[in-house]
Order: structure tokens, then sequence, then C-alpha cells
């Protein structure tokens, strides 16, 4: 655990790549092959589901320290993070338990099925055997809320500088299903032979924001245009008579679409295509609001799947009776598509529709109408380019729409984690509803660390109530809060969800009373 606390502390005190990528080698080149496998599995979000309740460890931390409860609360608000305030509140340790991090994720694992009090006697002895840094680690490990900023890409360079192996094979190896204990270090990174089963899924390929303008691309009879929809990414794969559908985001999600799992069952042969996954209903895309309403469910009831029916707009075949195509360039990987989707006519699976044009002017007028069709923009692709791994400059581009914008004001705020946790970073927007607010968005990017500074100070002396770390404040700093879309939304006090809201600047020259209304931001809804 001691080298594992050593790697995180090096990775939280450094924004540069460079040195994170240095960090994971040094810690690769001193760990064992089993921690190097549960360290694998944590950076991909293949953490443990939680065993121990964080409200106990709350009350036991509180037994040991013997604060009051509400010393507690002002160390947490102030504080910003359980699992750290809970390290820094505990005494020191009166002895030093070494083990390996596979040793400890083992034993957390292990929790389930244990009884609370057994739970509490793991978690009170590990306390006591843990430094500050490593008992902040073993906290978020066994509350579940481990989290660390190293990106796949960060990751997957530092794999490849230390293994020697191509990123591509490792990205395909890490995205699998797998199970720490279940393959080897040195198959994960052998990329040979992990995942026999048939689920495998390729790294996705990513495309950049278009920086220039699309006659700067050459001739317009060299790419592919195609609506840019607002769904879930996915690959749907069809391998040996077995289905699955992966997201963007590394998920399993084929028992959330049943119809679309069926429906490929239904169809022959072993393909993997790449598509959105899109609530559509009578013809017409929903709102991704409507979308969400599905995911992460765990039954999905008749009414619902009725109501919001899904499809899938398929753009890209990356894989054909066990033939990698991947490295075709995109126009005969469509032709294959094209012929597939014809011969097998499969319901709730349709090409993604190639759009007519040409002249690249001929682009302004559909990428400024795609919200007509509840689409975000065009994509732009080389017809020549191979499918990569992630992203690569100059063959795929996105030309997304101007996103929407509002302004709101500030009515409550919250103290950020890290670095931030002495500044109010995370807030909460409104807008008028008649006489009165209500809240809108919260939004946490888009202000300098200036700015940042003269907003909390604004907080510390315009604060009015407190409710745990969340401070409401006088209703008078106004935003614009940009967004990629809108939609009714039942879970939300104001009616309405905004999709991707961020700041984009401090209005001060504009007063409370100058804010927008309810009533016309719901008139953006399609």
């Amino acid at each position: 655990m001691r080298h594992f606390a050593d790697l995180i502390n090096a990775l939280e005190t450094t924004n540069k790549t460079n040195a994170k990528i240095d960090a994971i080698i040094d810690y690769l080149e001193r760990a064992p092959d089993e921690d190097k496998v549960w360290f694998i599995a944590l950076f991909t979000g293949k953490r443990p589901k939680r065993n121990v309740n964080t409200n106990y460890m709350k009350e036991w931390a509180l037994e040991i320290t013997k604060l009051p409860y509400w010393l507690f609360q002002e160390s947490y608000s102030s504080v910003g993070d359980l699992g750290e305030t809970l390290s820094l509140i505990l005494p020191p340790p009166r002895e030093n338990i070494e083990r390996t991090l596979s040793e400890w994720m083992n034993d957390i694992v292990g929790l389930k099925g244990k009884t609370d009090t057994e739970k509490k006697e793991f978690v009170l002895h590990s306390w006591n055997g843990l430094d500050y840094t490593e008992r902040l680690i073993f906290n978020k490990l066994i509350g579940g809320s481990f989290r660390i900023g190293v990106s796949d890409k960060t990751l997957i360079n530092a794999l490849t500088k230390f293994s020697g192996q191509e990123s591509s094979a490792l990205m395909h190896s890490l995205m699998g299903k797998w199970l720490p204990d279940e393959v080897s270090f040195k198959e994960l990174v052998d990329a040979e032979n992990v995942n026999p089963d048939n689920s495998k899924p390729y790294p996705f390929c990513l495309a950049y924001p278009l920086e220039k303008k699309p006659d700067e691309l050459g001739n317009s009879d060299e790419w592919l245009v195609e609506y840019k929809w607002d769904g879930i990414r996915g690959q749907i794969i069809r391998r040996n008579d077995e289905v699955f559908i992966w997201s963007r985001g590394e998920e399993l999600v084929t028992e959330q679409f049943p119809e679309i799992t069926e429906v490929v069952k239904a169809m022959k042969g072993n393909f993997v295509i790449d598509g959105e996954i899109l609530a559509v209903k009578d013809g017409k895309v929903l709102n991704f609001n409507e979308l969400q309403k599905r995911l992460n469910r765990k039954t999905l009831t008749k009414k619902m799947l009725s109501e919001i029916p899904i499809e899938v707009f398929a753009y890209d075949l990356l894989e054909l009776e066990n033939n990698d195509l991947r490295e075709k360039p995109i126009s005969t990987r469509r032709a294959l598509l094209e012929e597939l989707l014809l011969n097998e006519s499969p319901q709730n699976i349709k090409i993604s529709k190639s759009l007519d044009f040409e002249k690249w002017e001929e682009l302004d007028l559909l990428r400024d109408n795609s919200r007509e069709v509840n689409s975000e923009g065009l994509m732009l692709k080389q017809k020549n380019s191979p499918y990569h791994s992630g992203r690569k400059k100059g063959d795929w581009w996105k030309w997304k729409i101007n996103p929407f914008t509002i302004d709101a004001v500030l009515i409550y705020a919250q103290k950020g984690s890290g670095r931030r946790s002495a500044y109010y970073t995370d807030y909460t927007f409104a807008v008028k509803n008649g006489d009165a607010l209500v809240t809108i968005a919260k939004a946490y990017s888009g202000l300098t660390d200036k700015e940042i500074m003269e907003v909390s100070r604004f907080v510390t002396k315009n604060a009015i109530e407190k409710f745990g770390p969340v401070r409401t404040v006088k209703a008078e700093l106004v935003f614009e809060i940009a967004f990629e879309g809108i939609g009714f939304s039942n879970r939300h006090k104001s009616g309405v969800a905004l999709r991707f809201p961020r700041i984009v600047r401090w209005r001060k020259d504009k007063k409370v009373d100058e804010i927008d209304s309810l009533e016309e931001i719901k008139k953006l809804i399609q």
C-alpha cells in the first residue's frame, strides 16, 4: 500500500502528463504483478462494490475521536470530502501495517457478507495501522469513491512505455470484460489470449472539434458528412451467436436495450457495428432526457419500452466474420455495413444518413438546422480514413452547432475538493419563475482562478444559510450559462434539465432582475 500511496501522491501533485507517466512507470517497476493488475483495474473504473456503509465509518470515527457532531460537520464542510475528513480527524496510528495493494483489495472485496461488527473490527484495525495518505486511499477504496485524475490515454501511454507493446493492442486488451482475480498482469499487457470470450469491444475512434472552416479541408467530394447525434455511442457485437452492447464509457449495457439485443440475435453471421443508441418514436429522434429515463434501471417495464423505443443509427462496421476492418477506408467499411443491413433488414437498426452536398457552403445551412432533427451538428469524416484507436487529428471532425445560453443567478455554493478545497467552486444557478427563483442547473467549470477567489469571498461574506457543506447566498451574481441541450424532467424543480451546463462568463454588467425566465427557457425545447 505504501508504494500505491506514493503513486497517488505523485499523481495528485502534478498536472504534467509526462510526470504522471513517469510516476506510473516507477510504480510498475516496483510493484508485484498482483498489485499491477489491481492498479489497472482501479484506474480503468473496475472498482469493487461498496461493502461498508460510509455513515457507519463516520460513526466509528466519532467514537474514536470523541468529537461533537457539529465540529465534524464543520470539518467536513471545510474539507469537502468524507474520506479525507476521516483521515484528518483520526489520531496517529499506533502500529504499522505493511500489506500489498492486492492483499488490501482482496480483504475489502471479502467484506461482502460479513456482519457489521466484523466490518467495524476490520476498519478500525486498518485505521490504526495506516498513515494519513494510506488511510485516505483506504477510505476511498472501501467507500467506493476511489477516483484519480488520470485519463485512459495517459494510462495506456504509460503501459506502452513500460511494456513495449503497441498502444492500440493494450487499449483493446484492457477494455474487455475481465476481473482482477481472473487474469495476470502478463496476460493484460501481452494482449494475447485476454478475453477469450466473445464480448471484447474495440477502442472507439473519436473526433476532434473542427478548428477551421470546412472549405479548408480540401475537396468536398473526399468527405462523408453525417448528423452528429446526441445519444449513447455504442458498439453492437455479435460473435458466435452471442450479443453484447458496449457504451463508449466501457460499460456493458446489453441488458438495458433488450429490443436491440433481440433483433441482433435474430441476425446471421459475426460482426461489430459502431453507432449511436437513440430514443426514436414515430420516426423522430427524442430528446436525450427521454433516453436517460431508461438508463441504469434494474427492470424495464412494458410501458417504458413502449413510450421510449430505441433505435441504433449505425455508421461504421469494425469487424465482419472475424476480419478486423479498421484499417480499411471508411468508404469501404460503410459499403459493407450497408450491404449487411440491407441483407438482414434488422428492425431498430438503421444506417446513419449520409448528407448530400456538393459545395462546402451548403453545410452551413445543414448545420444551422440540425436542431430541427434533434442533432448536435455535423460529423465530417475523410472517406479514406481508417478507424483509429482514440483521436487522430485530420480524419474525423465534429462540427457542433453553437450551444444554447441563458443568464442565471448564483444561489448556492459548495467548496471543491483537492487543491480547490479551500474555495467555493461548485455552483447552483436559478432563473425567474414569476416572482420567485427556481434552480435551473449546477456548473463547476468556466471561471478563472482569480474569479473563483472573488466568488469565494462573496460567498463567505454573503452566506445566508448552511445545509451541510452547501451555502445559500444572496441572489446578486449573474452568470451566462451555456448548455448543449434541454428537455423536460420530472426530477428537477424547474421541470427542465440542461445537458452539459457550464459557465461562459461572469455577467458583472447585469443585475438579477435581468436574468432569463423559466417560461422563455422552456420555449427552447423542441
